[in-house]
């Protein structure tokens, strides 16, 4: 058995897990929103008195060392789906380079990286986007979505726009991340 398929998963108040055992399909309804996800025939689906435990089905033709890897993935899925539509996720990125600017118009992202033209990216309905741009700051794109899947996809979206290098520490990273810093070249010519 997988050690985080055995955990289960608290429900907190205002939540609602729906299972649907025809088409194996768990629905979460939350105040930020409602996520579903199909689920393996070889897992079983047990919603008992606030807590949600996964079991694995002994029946089912999948060989065990992939059922138990099915055993931990829906399980982190599903709590994945429940701390989202209840608390959310966040994700900050910062623009670290001499002329990079952001902006927004509600879900229209304006991205100037140092190319020659701007690049636009439509985000889904489902994020928030909110953008700073102070003076003497980095400009900061801060992203809210109660899917943790569609935030990371997003995310690492526009940070291949213009990756972190290692030589200027230039790029659009996640706040508090720390580029591992390279030296140029050294050696002198003889």
């Amino acid at each position: 058995m997988s050690r985080i398929g055995k955990l289960p998963i608290s429900i907190p108040a205002g939540v609602t897990v729906n299972f649907d055992e025809k088409t194996n399909i768990v629905t979460v309804k939350g105040p930020k929103g409602e996520l579903s996800q199909d689920i393996n025939p070889s897992i079983k689906f047990n919603n008992n008195d606030g807590q949600i435990v996964l079991e694995i089905d002994e029946k089912s033709p999948i060989d065990d060392k992939q059922k138990q890897s099915y055993h931990g993935l829906y399980r982190s899925l599903i709590n994945n789906m429940v701390v989202g539509v209840s608390e959310g996720y966040t994700k900050t990125l910062v623009l670290v380079g001499v002329g990079y600017r952001v902006s927004n118009q509600g879900n229209l992202l304006e991205l100037s990286l140092g190319y020659t033209h701007p690049i636009y990216m439509e985000l889904p309905k489902e994020v928030k986007l909110e953008t700073k741009s102070e003076r003497n700051q980095n400009p900061i794109i801060n992203i809210e979505s109660a899917d943790k899947q569609l935030l990371g996809l997003i995310c690492a979206k526009i940070r291949s726009f213009r990756m972190p290098e290692p030589y200027k520490g230039k790029g659009i990273l996640f706040k508090g991340e720390v580029i591992r810093r390279k030296s140029g070249k050294t050696a002198a010519a003889k």
